[in-house]
């Protein structure tokens, strides 16, 4: 079975060094390129298309929302995972709206990146359970849970997509568990995104969780 091939980008040595080590342990997956910068991975990843980017923030030259945008506007099916650290928050929808598929905390277990990976390169969405509790804590004011699913007018087949959704569930997961096809699926995420304002699944995930559509 052919490796998770993954690009890591961080301006840290010693953090790449220690990505590569983790995953070297580990069979089925396989580090094939590495950045310092956002300037540097865009050189580079014109060349190369990775199952899987790790995508650090906050570095020289170019950072990593600059080095994100371009890389989806060149290739919009990348699979790009946030490294993250608690600081970075203001960052998070602005990240999500680009097309980013989840975040992880740097400070994260190594069987927590692992499976990070995973989900990402199988184009699923993965959020640290830490980040998520940090984003739920962030209370928004507007009208919540049943009042706001009436005021958006979220169907009872359309709020149960949702949950699943916010369980990290893939389209054929969701499809097999409501016995509807994957393209119905998706229909009801397009209805779901539009009554909600959101662009993408991960956007969706974060405003049901922040305004207590799903209770997690």
């Amino acid at each position: 079975m052919k490796p998770i091939s993954v690009f890591i980008v961080d301006d840290h040595k010693l953090f790449r060094e220690g990505i590569k080590f983790a995953l070297s342990k580990k069979e089925g997956f396989e580090v094939i390129e590495e950045a310092s910068n956002g300037s540097e991975f865009i050189e580079k990843i014109k060349a190369v298309t990775p199952d899987v980017v790790l995508m650090d923030i906050d570095m020289p030259k170019v950072n990593g929302f600059e080095a994100t945008q371009f890389a989806l506007e060149h290739k919009p099916t990348l699979n790009i995972l946030v490294l993250s650290m608690h600081a970075d928050q203001g960052h998070y929808l602005k990240m999500i709206e680009l097309g980013v598929k989840g975040f992880i905390l740097k400070d994260s277990g190594t069987e927590d990146l692992l499976q990070a990976i995973t989900e990402v390169s199988k184009g699923n969405n993965f959020f640290s359970q830490e980040l998520l509790m940090n984003i739920i804590l962030k209370k928004n004011d507007s009208p919540t849970g049943k009042a706001l699913a009436e005021k958006l007018d979220i169907s009872p087949r359309e709020f149960h997509v949702l949950e699943l959704l916010c369980q990290a569930c893939s389209n054929q997961e969701i499809a097999d568990k409501l016995f509807i096809s994957p393209k119905t699926v998706e229909g009801h995420k397009a209805h779901l995104m539009q009554k909600t304002g959101t662009q993408n699944s991960v956007a969706l995930v974060l405003y049901s969780i922040k305004n207590h559509l799903i209770n997690l």
